[in-house]
């Protein structure tokens, strides 16, 4: 039994448990869910059994235990942070949540903390849910640490360093004085570019990365 293969079982049974943490999933369903066999899905339920990750019922199927939600729920927020990572940084124009399936296993506990820093500490998935916030750790950032824009601390200032855009949009805010190598400010809600308030979009903040001064 893989470590992958226990992730992505948990994973699903958590889904189902966001749906109705309450009910006692069938073999059957998870089966379906998994594509996988009854026998398969049955055999790996008695293992998540034998781990103590699932409540096993007889004759009716299973539910989360308490360590069960907690390992369910930190690999859920592993998917969930490279898929921001992936449209953010990088513009990935592909599936989405099959790219970050196959990467969310391999992802150490020191690789995650500095993408979520990276990311912001976002709250929420693409898909608007709550991300689990499972052994989240909100540290201060390091002088000279690249960040988006969106995450700059309140009376700080960055030095604009990346802008993931096509021509028009960064023509656009070179017009409004946004270029590489300017000075940001935040002030409360605003951001200051050379004294003067500058405004972007939420979606703008995130493709902006600035590294933070000292």
């Amino acid at each position: 039994m893989s470590n992958e293969s226990v992730e992505m079982y948990l994973k699903r049974l958590y889904e189902f448990y966001l749906i109705d943490p309450s009910e006692t999933i069938r073999t059957s369903k998870l089966a379906q869910a998994m594509q996988v066999s009854d026998a398969s899905a049955s055999e790996m339920m008695v293992r998540l059994g034998a781990r103590g990750l699932v409540n096993r019922v007889a004759y009716k199927g299973a539910t989360l235990s308490e360590d069960g939600v907690r390992m369910a729920a930190a690999v859920k927020r592993r998917e969930q942070l490279l898929e921001i990572f992936l449209n953010d940084m990088l513009a990935y124009t592909g599936d989405l949540n099959e790219a970050a399936c196959r990467l969310e296993h391999a992802l150490t506990p020191e690789l995650e903390l500095l993408i979520d820093r990276m990311l912001g500490y976002p709250e929420r998935s693409i898909d608007g849910d709550e991300i689990p916030a499972v052994s989240r750790r909100i540290e201060p950032y390091p002088a000279e640490v690249l960040m988006p824009l969106r995450a700059l601390p309140n009376g700080s200032s960055g030095v604009v360093t990346i802008m993931l855009f096509d021509g028009s949009v960064v023509r656009t805010l070179e017009d409004a004085g946004l270029v590489i190598d300017s000075v940001v400010r935040r002030e409360s809600d605003s951001f200051l570019v050379n004294d003067g308030d500058i405004h972007l979009s939420e979606e703008l903040t995130k493709r902006i990365f600035i590294r933070l001064q000292g």
